[in-house]
């Protein structure tokens, strides 16, 4: 029995070190003085991150990709609250199929939703591509994410806190804005908080639907055939994994909160 768990341990100690050794590697490189990025390395210098904040086609790839993020997560969250508000509360016919059709884009290659995709708009808009196009494909991508999230808020919910607003006078929408939304607030600010993280880090689609108009990881992808670029693309890779780190721990914060607020059971999260 000793050995075997000796065995795992080394397997999850070597598991944990091919996944995370890359992005320990990011920061080093990044504060790297030298364009090569090979070991040893040269010295420590902050001018790669100077580079970075002055180069303003970086910075419009930055809005770009703020501007589609935050509105696809608004959007992602609002058709999520709606479908999961009606799937946990209501029972239909074709109630699976529909969900089944809604959750699809996590199981189908990203890389034929974004050719269907492009097919679809260029029929509809004709060659006008950019961002409005991007955040349409963003929230398919998105939606069954954060319908996963608010499902399981509504689920926990204690059904006769409902029930005992109707008894007390309450109509469907005051019960839902003054006794359910605060309840599942939690869920909603993690749902936006995991759909713009999702948005902003998305490159196939946004390279397939943007026509001209470069997002972030676009760029990054863009500049990776200039060897003197590969630093700078570093330190912003490096604020990338901060930021998204910050993103995904305010995310479980907040799915945590509303698990205690809602009395349900904890069954595992992000972290």
């Amino acid at each position: 029995m000793k050995s075997n768990g000796n065995g795992l341990r080394l397997y999850a100690i070597l598991y944990l070190a091919f996944l995370y050794a890359p992005i320990v590697l990011l920061p080093l490189f990044a504060f790297n003085d030298a364009t090569i990025i090979a070991f040893p390395l040269k010295g420590f210098t902050t001018g790669w991150f100077r580079a970075m904040i002055d180069d303003g086609v970086l910075r419009g790839a930055v809005r770009n990709s703020l501007i589609v993020a935050s509105s696809t997560a608004v959007l992602s969250t609002t058709l999520a609250l709606l479908a999961a508000r009606s799937t946990t509360r209501f029972d239909f016919k074709g109630k699976g199929a529909i969900m089944g059709l809604i959750m699809m884009p996590l199981v189908l290659p990203e890389i034929v939703m974004a050719m269907a995709i492009l097919v679809v708009l260029l029929q509809v808009f004709g060659d006008v591509l950019g961002l409005f196009t991007i955040v349409l494909g963003h929230t398919l991508v998105c939606t069954p994410f954060a319908i996963a999230i608010l499902s399981a808020a509504f689920q926990s919910l204690d059904k006769s806190l409902e029930e005992a607003a109707y008894d007390l006078g309450e109509g469907k929408f005051s019960t839902f804005r003054l006794i359910i939304l605060p309840l599942v607030l939690p869920g909603i600010m993690s749902a936006l908080l995991i759909s713009f993280t999702i948005s902003m880090d998305e490159f196939i689609l946004a390279n397939f639907l943007g026509g001209t108009t470069p997002t972030l990881p676009v760029y990054i992808y863009s500049q990776l055939r200039f060897p003197k670029s590969i630093p700078v693309i570093m330190a912003v890779a490096t604020c990338l994994v901060a930021v998204s780190i910050c993103l995904l721990i305010i995310a479980e914060y907040f799915r945590r909160r509303g698990v205690a607020k809602t009395g349900g059971k904890d069954t595992g999260g992000f972290l």
